[in-house]
């Protein structure tokens, strides 16, 4: 086991380095004008055709109501005549890592939602960004803060929206969760636990287990599950976290952590507990208040997600995250409604 660190944001916040964005609620901003607002539905370009793209964004954008695929980037030609074929996509909105600049002219692509290796987040949110596009980039949002912040720059000033792929907060589960906290309905909460983890077992030359194209293991992946999980079970921002690595298998994740246990406190007194691995299975939010309780169990998968509470179980129908999420994101620009997941909670999370 190894103690990764022991930090106090007090002085930071205090000091204005980031205390105007570590809000739990953030403000909705504003569609930029002129970027697609005279249509009815907004055209997505998925940049990155790995299995994400394929099995969960791709069906999803074919039951969207305020978006659809409208392009694809990929640096591989077959996949690109492919998806021409599958989803009926002109080559002229096809392109490669070495033509995706020429996106820029391209009227029938609004978003570029990139989902990319974590290495290349920064870049090509900023390049969609100069080409006029409005952003989406997966989760993490970058490998350091220092790129959350270029990103977010680059979108601010290009006059165009970014979002991060927190598919999450569309989610009815998680959205009652926010609910409750906001309306204090279990009382003062205490204490929240969450867990986010899934044994890997697959190729060890995958890209998750290079830390150079991941930035870390667990805890850039799954572990952003818990750390959200974890600020809006209780609807407040950490003051301090301690936490701790743990590696069992060292010959397979040899670059990137395969176990995190950490310990928030935040104002109030409210203590959270996560944990986060790519060798254990879990998948669970529970928070506990002075009058009562609830929990998502599971809490972060594509779903049906289930929950419970002191007051009874939570229901609500099963649908496409990654649908609700895009269509948000569209109407956040179309018609002004909240973004329910700005750069500004990514840069936060990172």
């Amino acid at each position: 086991m190894t103690g990764i660190s022991r930090r106090r944001f007090g002085k930071t916040l205090a000091g204005g380095t980031v205390g105007g964005i570590l809000t739990t609620a953030f403000a909705p901003a504003i569609a930029p004008s002129g970027k697609g607002i005279q249509k009815k539905k907004l055209g997505i370009a998925l940049v990155g055709l790995g299995s994400y793209s394929t099995y969960q964004l791709a069906p999803a954008l074919q039951e969207t109501e305020h978006c659809y695929l409208a392009g694809v980037v990929t640096g591989t030609p077959s996949k690109a005549a492919q998806w021409q074929t599958k989803y009926g996509i002109d080559p002229s909105h096809t392109y490669s890592y070495d033509t995706f600049d020429r996106i820029a002219e391209d009227d029938d692509i609004d978003i570029v939602y990139i989902v990319l290796p974590n290495s290349m987040h920064a870049e090509y949110s900023i390049r969609a960004a100069r080409a006029g596009k409005h952003v989406i980039c997966e989760k993490p949002m970058a490998m350091t803060v220092a790129e959350c912040d270029g990103i977010i720059g680059a979108c601010k000033a290009a006059g165009v929206t970014l979002g991060v792929g927190y598919r999450l907060h569309s989610e009815p589960y998680t959205q009652e969760v926010q609910r409750r906290v906001r309306e204090n309905s279990i009382g003062d909460i205490h204490f929240v636990s969450a867990d986010a983890a899934y044994m890997s077992r697959g190729n060890p030359d995958q890209w998750r287990l290079n830390k150079a194209l991941s930035g870390g293991g667990a805890l850039m992946n799954m572990g952003v599950y818990s750390i959200q999980s974890c600020i809006y079970g209780c609807g407040k921002n950490p003051v301090s976290v301690s936490a701790q690595e743990f590696s069992t298998r060292p010959e397979y994740f040899k670059q990137t952590d395969e176990t995190i246990t950490a310990q928030f406190e935040f104002p109030g007194g409210t203590v959270a507990h996560m944990m986060t691995s790519h060798n254990a299975n879990a998948n669970r939010l529970y928070a506990s208040g002075t009058q009562g309780w609830f929990e998502l169990n599971p809490a972060n998968n594509y779903g049906p997600l289930s929950g419970q509470s002191s007051s009874g179980p939570l229901s609500f129908p099963h649908e496409s995250q990654q649908k609700l999420q895009m269509d948000d994101f569209a109407k956040h620009i179309l018609f002004g409604s909240p973004n329910l997941a700005p750069g500004e909670m990514g840069r936060r999370d990172m």
